[in-house]
């Protein structure tokens, strides 16, 4: 009898440790793959994005990895757009956005987003932010900026390509808060960021000095991140965890801080989050990215180059 208590002891105690062991394995439901996030930054980390955790029965949407829970929508091309493309070890997958028929007008560009007419409250960290940062891993795959399918001319083509920002609260799929793109300034291409304290006022515009080809070169992955303080004004950008020269474009005060602070951005929830061109919504097209983009990140607050330097470090030890 002693014998068989013992048994029956042994096999429980084995049955504990197994299930023990698969709980300390598995990702937590709260926040997925935490091991690629520097811990630094996940206090304002209000939404991720690693295009590795499709929301359970409905592949063509993304789920945040991030606080804030904002699933996004794989608009255009649904499940098809995760790409056998990681942009480090960590990663398996990625997010191929693209331009699809430049020859006409139309609403099947693939691109990636979410949108809310009246605003999305899980975004509110947000609202009346200090700052935002928006980051990650960014792969040029095709001819950008891409043809105007707005316009019947061949030669038109758009003076943008979008990568990734946080929508104003009251945009029309378009207008942002915050955006790391590629546009037009003074009649040549660049690498910026572009930012709006207040609803529906002016922009600022802080653009890189270095040619944006080789900035972003077709078929290699590049860390990029833009940052943005509503209270200073002050806007960086950063390539691979090293801060980039650059210039501001709008004179004067776009941002109306000249009277007293503390300055935040506008009291209202973003419309939403555009990847890889405008209007997430798919009401129309608008700056398509012929691109990939990997372990995309939106936080509340304009963090420092030495964050973003411990996050590019962080997932580039283990780079492809």
């Amino acid at each position: 009898m002693f014998t068989q208590r013992r048994r029956n002891t042994a096999v429980a105690l084995a049955g504990f440790l197994t299930a023990l062991t698969a709980l300390a394995a598995a990702p937590a439901e709260a926040g997925a793959d935490r091991g690629a996030v520097h811990p630094s930054l996940r206090p304002h980390l209000a939404a991720y994005y690693d295009f590795e955790h499709p929301v359970r029965g409905n592949p063509a949407r993304e789920r945040d990895q991030g606080f804030s829970r904002t699933d996004i929508d794989l608009v255009g091309g649904g499940a098809a757009m995760r790409t056998r493309d990681g942009a480090h070890r960590g990663s398996r997958t990625s997010l191929q956005v693209r331009q699809v028929n430049p020859e006409a007008a139309g609403n099947d560009d693939w691109k990636a987003g979410v949108y809310g007419a009246s605003g999305v409250p899980s975004l509110r960290a947000f609202n009346a932010a200090k700052g935002i940062t928006v980051m990650g891993w960014f792969k040029a795959t095709g001819p950008n900026p891409g043809r105007n399918s707005n316009t019947a001319s061949p030669d038109d083509y758009y003076n943008a390509v979008g990568l990734a920002g946080v929508l104003s609260g009251d945009s029309d799929g378009h207008a942002v808060r915050g955006l790391l793109e590629i546009i037009e300034v003074n009649g040549e291409l660049r690498l910026v960021a572009l930012g709006r304290r207040i609803d529906g006022a002016s922009s600022q515009t802080f653009a890189a000095s270095g040619d944006w080809r080789t900035l972003l070169p077709d078929g290699e992955w590049v860390f990029l991140a833009a940052t943005f303080d509503f209270d200073t004004g002050a806007m960086a950008l950063y390539r691979n965890g090293q801060r980039l020269d650059g210039f501001y474009t709008v004179p004067g005060d776009p941002w109306d801080l000249s009277g007293p602070g503390p300055h935040r951005a506008s009291p209202t929830d973003p419309r939403g989050i555009k990847i890889g061109g405008s209007f997430p919504q798919n009401t129309g097209e608008r700056n398509p990215c012929d691109c990939r983009m990997d372990s995309l990140m939106f936080l509340n607050r304009a963090v420092d180059g030495d964050r973003i330097r411990a996050q590019y470090h962080l997932s580039d030890s283990g780079r492809r």
